[in-house]
């Protein structure tokens, strides 16, 4: 094979295809037979439930795969086979994409025919939820879309925080933290990026707010002055301590939880007299962690 016609069916001959660790390999280790193998792009479709909308310039990746070749396959889903004149009996093969669409979308504009690809054999409802997951494993979506990620896992699959946090490969707080900024409405959401905020703790403390007014007027007070998480907390601290009463001392917070069944009951302080749900959820995560890692006496 000429390294000219390699290029053109996706594979070009100076470099390997390679399978990364990543959520793809370990759906096709799932099976026990091969299912990786060229598929002509002709009969491949984007995905009309693709779970992110824009797919970013593609210019960089089109780049890449002129020189290199499609270097991770993706992944696709079988559809029922198209009656053709020439084939009767058998039809057309036909996929939809379940991930990789960007590679897809490239490769057509790099001029390839032929695309790396593995084929898994599950439902409409399984593709798409491979399909969110593949898509919250990146890391350049904003929090909100994250946001909307883990709400639809939980949503529409039943997951919880921390089979969402296993699945995409961030810690349970973290999940935490970003369902949080669903609080937020839309509208403020939508300020907040033409404002170009993605830190997504300078949002949770916007979020903390609770009142869309309030939310509203930060917002535009980071936009305006450029504020940081550490800014808006000790702008917030200075806040509580014009209040009246807040020359009192101040008495710590206290966690406190007891069994439905009354078998034991749980009480945890803190130096602060505030503590946020995050904090908290941290506090108790690392208690466990404590717990796992101690050593049998």
């Amino acid at each position: 094979m000429s390294e000219a016609t390699a290029a053109k069916r996706g594979l070009p001959v100076r470099v390997k295809m390679r399978h990364t660790a990543h959520f793809v390999d370990e759906l096709a280790a799932r099976h026990e037979a091969a299912v990786g193998r060229l598929l002509p792009l002709s009969s491949i479709q984007p995905h009309e439930g693709q779970p992110r909308q824009d797919l970013g310039d593609l210019t960089a990746l089109v780049s890449s795969i002129r020189d290199k070749g499609v270097l991770e396959p993706i992944l696709v889903r079988a559809l029922p086979r198209e009656a053709s004149d020439e084939d009767p009996g058998r039809g057309v093969e036909r996929f939809t994409i379940i991930a990789g669409e960007r590679r897809y979308r490239a490769a057509l504009e790099a001029g390839l025919y032929e695309i790396p690809a593995i084929e898994l054999e599950v439902t409409e409802q399984e593709a798409l939820e491979i399909a969110l997951i593949e898509n919250l494993q990146r890391r350049d979506l904003s929090p909100f879309e994250e946001a909307e990620g883990f709400r639809a896992l939980g949503e529409r699959h039943g997951y919880t925080q921390e089979s969402i946090a296993k699945a995409v490969g961030r810690s349970r707080s973290l999940v935490a933290e970003t369902l949080a900024l669903l609080q937020i409405p839309e509208d403020l959401r939508r300020t907040a990026e033409s404002l170009g905020i993605r830190s997504r703790s300078l949002l949770l403390e916007v979020a903390k707010l609770g009142d869309p007014g309030k939310m509203r007027a930060l917002l535009d007070r980071v936009g305006r002055q450029g504020l940081t998480r550490d800014d808006v907390r000790r702008d917030t601290r200075t806040e509580a301590r014009k209040k009246p009463g807040a020359g009192a001392r101040r008495r710590p917070y206290v966690f406190k939880f007891k069994a439905p069944d009354q078998r034991y009951q749980l009480q945890l302080s803190f130096r602060q007299s505030t503590v946020d749900r995050s904090d908290l959820i941290r506090a108790l995560e690392q208690i466990l962690e404590e717990l796992r890692n101690a050593k049998e006496e």
